[in-house]
């Protein structure tokens, strides 16, 4: 086994859990083959945990374990079967959970993702790959599943030295997964965004269907309307779902048919930023915000909260009093303080009050780990729309 030897002085956030370990935090270390186990020890020779290592990245190794135990099928399968254990109170009114979230598992660079009787896998990261048979034939002792499909994709797998790859390396599914979340009948896209559908917003589009009895709804950045769907579960009389893609669009069609709700629904297919600056919608009573990640560095931090500030205050200066703006980010370098601070600039600029209804953020099957900070990510909040002189 080839080892590494940390500096002197150790940083807290290693030594309090965090897995990743940068290239400018080792001492000394072997010269591994890219993508091998690796022992990590302090410099004064205590034990520090077990992980993969890779050259060609500046996160240098990736801790899997903190024990002195073997990385095998079976270390996989505890790993899973213990991740597991703690989210089946999410399916019971659904057949779909996220297994597992990466590094808040225990295992940096893997992500599965269960629908109905299939899996949805994402190797991303090299030393997570070298483990993929080994991590396949755990997940079928495990689970059964009639099918597993790996949709490993993203900018990070050619820093890592891997290829795209989306197909099925176990049994055969349809390229549209069904499956049920919350009671209602969804369809997991195996040629859609990541896994196919976004777990991570099944509690707050729970509780945004609780307060949408009777309500017009515009889901802005649809997908594949997980928003609009439950709130029309909730008793929304219409929903119009605006997203830029066609074929996400096509499949919340499908998704809307499956439940009986067509009729209630009109697709529109644009840019939601060209959209809210082009057309009224001031006769909806709820408006959904739901962007995909606008930063993934520090540089870009100033650009994202323009977005998010430029997209809520048109909502907000479309909505009529009483009426409720729903707005999330999955902009992880974002804190929820940032975010929310760009908001309460729009409802200043559109001389609005929003009272605060709820605030959500990520379910258990995403948990976030406290020494992990990159592991909390979502932030969710729905406010309920007033004039200044009605408050």
């Amino acid at each position: 086994m080839n080892s590494a030897v940390l500096k002197r002085n150790i940083k807290k956030r290693i030594s309090m859990g965090h897995p990743w370990i940068y290239d400018n935090e080792i001492e000394r270390c072997e010269t591994p083959i890219d993508g091998s186990l690796v022992d990590v020890f302090t410099f004064s020779g205590q034990f520090v945990g077990r992980g993969y290592y890779n050259s060609n990245s500046i996160i240098r190794i990736r801790l899997l374990t903190r024990k002195n135990v073997s990385i095998d099928r079976e270390f996989f399968k505890e790993k899973f079967s213990k991740a597991y254990r703690s989210r089946e109170s999410l399916l019971r009114n659904s057949n779909a959970v996220r297994i597992v979230f990466g590094e808040a598992d225990g295992l940096p660079g893997l992500i599965v993702d269960k629908f109905s009787d299939y899996l949805v896998v994402q190797f991303n990261t090299l030393g997570i790959n070298t483990f993929r048979d080994e991590i396949v034939e755990s997940l079928v002792k495990l689970f059964n599943p009639t099918g597993i499909f790996e949709k490993s994709e993203g900018l990070a797998l050619s820093k890592e030295g891997l290829e795209r790859k989306e197909e099925w390396i176990h049994g055969k599914g349809p390229e549209l997964i069904p499956f049920v979340l919350n009671g209602i009948k969804f369809l997991a896209d195996t040629k859609g965004q990541k896994t196919g559908f976004f777990l991570d917003q099944r509690e707050n589009a729970l509780r945004l269907s609780s307060m949408s009895g009777g309500g017009r709804v515009i889901d802005l950045f649809s997908y594949t309307g997980n928003f609009a769907l439950h709130c029309l579960a909730g008793g929304a009389r219409a929903a119009t779902l605006v997203d830029v893609s066609q074929r996400a669009l096509d499949v919340a069609s499908e998704n809307a048919s499956l439940n009986g709700w067509k009729d209630r629904c009109t697709f529109i297919t644009a840019n939601a930023f060209d959209f809210l600056r082009e057309s009224d919608q001031s006769s909806f009573d709820i408006i959904v915000i739901d962007p995909p990640a606008m930063a993934k560095s520090s540089s870009s931090k100033a650009n994202a909260l323009r977005g998010y500030k430029e997209l809520n205050l048109r909502a907000i200066k479309s909505l009529r009093s009483g009426r409720l703006l729903a707005t999330s980010s999955c902009t992880q370098i974002l804190s929820e303080e940032e975010w929310q601070r760009s908001i309460n600039d729009a409802f200043q600029d559109s001389k609005k009050l929003g009272i605060v209804s709820f605030r959500g953020g990520q379910p258990s099957d995403h948990p976030e780990v406290s020494s992990i900070y990159e592991t909390k990510y979502l932030k969710f909040l729905i406010y309920r729309v007033f004039g200044i002189n009605e408050f």
